[in-house]
């Protein structure tokens, strides 16, 4: 996949923290979540910065699981969820990609550009408005993953979705975290 290949060609190798490829379930999760933990804190990282790195990380890795579960023994050979994490430049960057069924295209795509378009003030507005109508669909998922993370990176979540099959679409996640907190 194109999301895959510019990944590796856009990282400085020495800046990549961890990376996986493959099946994800709770397990898988957890060691993630522990080896991604073990080498940010080898980084001496400030503690409110090393917050919303996990916070991103921790919505990444759901969206994977949960979104991976329905699709079963669906030969994924070329739409196999992947996840990142790397620092360069004075940020985190952070990026995940999964098959997702293409009828949920045009909805996930509404909700980023929804929360791409909006400011501070607005995604907190958001976050609570979504809180308030209990708007969760069966899957825990309203949205409000993506908006946490964007209130966590202070920016725009970037995203691309690749075409697997008539009923699968790949889709891309990245999400940037300045070192430095915005005063």
């Amino acid at each position: 996949m194109k999301f895959k290949y510019d990944l590796h060609q856009n990282m400085d190798p020495s800046s990549i923290i961890l990376v996986y490829e493959g099946k994800f379930d709770q397990q898988v999760t957890k060691s993630v979540l522990l080896l991604a933990e073990r080498n940010i804190d080898s980084l001496q990282e400030d503690p409110t910065v090393k917050r919303k790195v996990f916070n991103v990380i921790v919505e990444c890795l759901q969206n994977i699981v949960k979104h991976g579960e329905n699709l079963g023994s669906v030969d994924l050979k070329n739409g196999l969820p992947i996840f990142m994490i790397g620092r360069e430049h004075e940020q985190y960057v952070i990026a995940s990609g999964n098959a997702v069924p293409s009828n949920q295209v045009k909805d996930l795509t509404g909700k980023i550009e929804r929360i791409n378009k909006l400011d501070r003030e607005g995604l907190k507005q958001l976050y609570k408005e979504i809180m308030r109508n209990n708007d969760i669909s069966d899957k825990g998922g309203a949205g409000l993953g993506l908006v946490d993370m964007a209130r966590k990176s202070g920016g725009k979540l970037e995203y691309d979705f690749r075409k697997i099959n008539k009923d699968l679409t790949y889709f891309s996640l990245q999400v940037t975290i300045p070192q430095q907190i915005p005063k």
